[in-house]
């Protein structure tokens, strides 16, 4: 058999085959198909091993394949015996690699945990984690691997490596739980990371600051639905991940709340949200624009999908403010400071800051506590804000006083 020849051989109305030597040989089918098979005898029977298709497979290589398959039944094993058994512990190696038992352990984590959560760990594991370890199973996984991608990623963030880190030693705890390892070696690994201090979140809180940050939200150039979000975040001062995610099913617009289902927050409660008169105003704008979908704020490249986590920050960035000044989380740094030195309650301002209680009793929570007074808060604050805007020096009245 020769290429020339292999190439010349048409397709005909049935199966039929091109010989080489010690049993291998060509079958063209009548499509046109071309696979290389081998005939041989083991334990008294006849049988066939598949060695690929041509062209993928040339001649040179069907014959070597032939050669390491006639090698096994020198040695009493049989080629497709010894096929299966290598398919089989590839398949056991994929079922058993870091990937596979980390996506089992997510499936069931996320059921506990806010959808930001969820998609913030799936980010960590497909962004950080798996293109390094993913592949490989999980006891071939040493130290030393773990040690070299954590040091990697704390060259960029000491922050995103701790958290990695964590998510690592989650996954093989969780390995050595269902015995598919036997060890973890990110266990006291923390040593390796740099000491850090707890950071607040960069916020803007002097009036005259905020007023600013205002008027150039509003003068965003940005997309409507964009400049939207960025004017109701100060407004509402929920977290990021609550806003971004907000579904329309959500609201009642004609009653002023938004409920916020227990699953998407960090406290695993419900959360009503009263809106003040410019929120619902908002709101109602946008509907017009995003109304007939799921998600308040879609994102750009598929409605099917809320905004990107980095939309806001991108638009601050836009707006000229750097990550060491403003933030999205920082709104709600900016309405508690302003809140309490204007006097409110700092029960009120918690309840709709959704912090949870430290206090087991007072944490029979009720997503309606102080809806009444929170109520009354939202709207004023609203216009304090507008105040802020205009750059008049307003004070709300609160309690019947000035606050």
């Amino acid at each position: 058999m020769s290429d020339r020849a292999i190439k010349a051989a048409k397709p005909r109305l049935k199966p039929y085959r091109l010989y080489d030597q010690r049993g291998l040989y060509l079958e063209v089918s009548p499509n046109g198909g071309r696979w290389w098979r081998l005939k041989y005898r083991h334990g008294g029977k006849e049988k066939r091993l598949s060695l690929g298709t041509y062209p993928e497979t040339g001649l040179a290589e069907a014959r070597q394949r032939c050669d390491d398959a006639r090698q096994l039944l020198k040695n009493n094993l049989d080629p497709s015996a010894q096929r299966r058994a290598e398919r089989g512990a590839l398949k056991k190696a994929v079922g058993d690699s870091f990937e596979a038992i980390a996506r089992e352990w997510f499936e069931i984590q996320k059921g506990s945990w806010a959808a930001s959560h969820c998609e913030i760990v799936e980010s960590r594991l497909d962004r950080h984690i798996f293109p390094k370890l993913g592949k490989l199973p999980i006891t071939s996984i040493a130290g030393a691997d773990v040690v070299w991608l954590i040091k990697e990623i704390a060259k960029r963030s000491p922050e995103t490596a701790r958290r990695v880190l964590s998510i690592i030693g989650r996954v093989f705890r969780y390995a050595m739980s269902s015995h598919r390892a036997t060890t973890d070696p990110t266990h006291k690994m923390v040593e390796i990371l740099p000491a850090t201090t707890k950071t607040h979140f960069p916020s803007i809180t002097a009036p005259k600051a905020v007023g600013a940050l205002l008027r150039a939200i509003d003068g965003y150039e940005g997309t409507f639905t964009v400049k939207c979000a960025l004017q109701l975040a100060p407004l509402l001062f929920v977290r990021p991940g609550e806003l971004r995610q907000a579904e329309w099913s959500e609201f009642n617009l004609d009653a002023g709340e938004w409920l916020i289902p227990a699953v998407k927050m960090k406290g695993k409660r419900d959360h009503l949200v009263p809106l003040s008169k410019p929120a619902v105003a908002l709101l109602l704008e946008l509907q017009a624009l995003t109304g007939r979908g799921r998600f308040v704020f879609p994102s750009i490249r598929t409605p099917s999908r809320p905004m990107s986590e980095n939309t806001i920050n991108a638009a601050l960035r836009r707006l000229g403010y750097e990550k060491e000044e403003m933030v999205a989380h920082g709104f709600r740094s900016m309405a508690s400071t302003l809140l309490h030195e204007l006097g409110y309650p700092s029960q009120f301002i918690e309840a709709q800051l959704a912090h949870a209680e430290k206090n087991q009793v007072k944490a029979a929570y009720n997503k309606a506590k102080y809806l009444p007074e929170r109520r009354k808060m939202m709207q004023e604050w609203a216009k304090y804000l507008d105040g802020l805007r205009s750059g008049a020096e307003v004070v709300p009245i609160h309690g019947g006083k000035r606050a």
